[in-house]
């Protein structure tokens, strides 16, 4: 679903030497990645998150922040993007942003672009590496060259050369409106990856082969579906039987829906996509936020505010809407010592004027990020 062409990317990586930070937020309502402490102080030594109570005592040498009528929560990520050049994970990191997901791309790039990990102002990043796809299929479109496969048999080797790449999980794309892989080789491929201890991601847009995907112990839909909603009963046993993730997308989505314009009516209208979020969560299934950047001309920062806006419109409480953004993926991509305001917790944080919990679209007010106890640059 993205659209995008590589014409000599040359990257140029910048490492900040910025000093680790010592610093307390006093009096500030804190969402810690599960539920909402309304007054609280946070301590943080070398980045990293040391103590949070109603009363610290301030140390010499640390800066003390005062966080009345204010919000601090661990920094967002982003679950599904498309990351092409080192600005992406810069324009991610300005807004709060610190871990993003990638879902396909070109591996030797990714590879350069993940030196940045430990660099303050750029979000961390996390790669698919090239995605699982048939010969002309979805993912092959987009002028450099993917390895593809149509066998069952193939998918040892495809998922072996992904692990030499080193790629965090797996992403396998299903796409009935060109070549596609079928349903058993999709299953082997999802073998594959948990015995190569990766999860296994899905690129769907027909409910037919996200049910199939989640049957054959598919982690993660990459996708909402768009064609028809899904039965009571089906959702029930799926719930159920299975345990995974939906990334819906709902931004990219309706996006896309836009530009096909009267095309789109034979798809679920914005409504009913909002019901399949939301009876999805009702169901006890995990929803992250993801926005699909590049496509739809999305950014890699402040557009996630929308998708999260679009989830609290589907009706996910805003504590449900915030851990879609932060908790959720870090568990659902097993990230280690992020995504929540705990003790011994990476200082990952945002410090946001208003209160989010009550109003999701304060998101977009005056902030501060921190990367590990170090201011990112605005």
């Amino acid at each position: 679903m993205y659209k995008i062409k590589l014409v000599g990317v040359l990257l140029v990586f910048v490492f900040v030497g910025n000093t680790q930070n010592s610093f307390i937020v006093e009096n500030v309502k804190v969402f810690d990645g599960e539920i909402v402490i309304e007054s609280t102080s946070v301590k943080v030594e070398d980045g990293i998150i040391t103590e949070i109570s109603k009363s610290i005592k301030a140390s010499d040498g640390y800066e003390v922040i005062d966080g009345n009528g204010k919000t601090l929560m661990p920094a967002l990520s982003n679950a599904h993007v498309h990351a092409w050049g080192p600005q992406s994970l810069e324009e991610a990191a300005k807004a709060g942003v610190l871990n993003v997901m990638d879902m396909h791309g070109v591996e030797t790039y990714q590879s350069a672009m993940r030196q940045l990990k430990d660099s303050t102002n750029y979000a961390r990043y996390y790669v698919a590496g090239y995605a699982a796809t048939a010969p002309e299929g979805h993912g092959t479109q987009y002028g450099f060259p993917v390895p593809t496969l149509m066998k069952p048999e193939e998918a040892k080797k495809f998922i072996d050369d992904r692990v030499k790449a080193n790629v965090d999980y797996i992403k396998i794309i299903v796409e009935p409106w060109k070549a596609t892989l079928d349903s058993v080789t999709v299953a082997q491929l999802i073998k594959e990856a948990h015995k190569a201890e990766r999860i296994a991601v899905v690129h769907v847009s027909r409910l037919d082969n996200a049910v199939d995907a989640i049957s054959n112990d598919a982690d993660g839909l990459v996708h909402i579906w768009w064609d028809k909603e899904l039965e009571a009963s089906q959702l029930k046993k799926l719930s159920e039987e299975k345990s995974f993730f939906v990334i819906p997308t709902l931004l990219t989505t309706i996006e896309v829906f836009k530009v096909m314009g009267s095309g789109a009516a034979q798809f679920l209208s914005k409504e009913q996509l909002f019901l399949e979020v939301k009876k999805m969560h009702e169901a006890g299934i995990p929803i992250l936020a993801g926005t699909d950047p590049p496509n739809a001309n999305i950014n890699y920062g402040t557009d996630l505010y929308k998708e999260l806006q679009l989830l609290s419109e589907s009706g996910l409480s805003n504590v449900e809407v915030l851990k879609a953004g932060t908790s959720n993926i870090t568990k659902a991509f097993g990230l280690d010592n992020v995504g929540y305001i705990k003790v011994g917790y990476k200082a990952d944080l945002v410090l946001v004027n208003g209160d989010v919990t009550k109003d999701i679209s304060l998101l977009n007010n005056e902030k501060t990020v921190w990367k590990e106890g170090k201011l990112v640059k605005q």
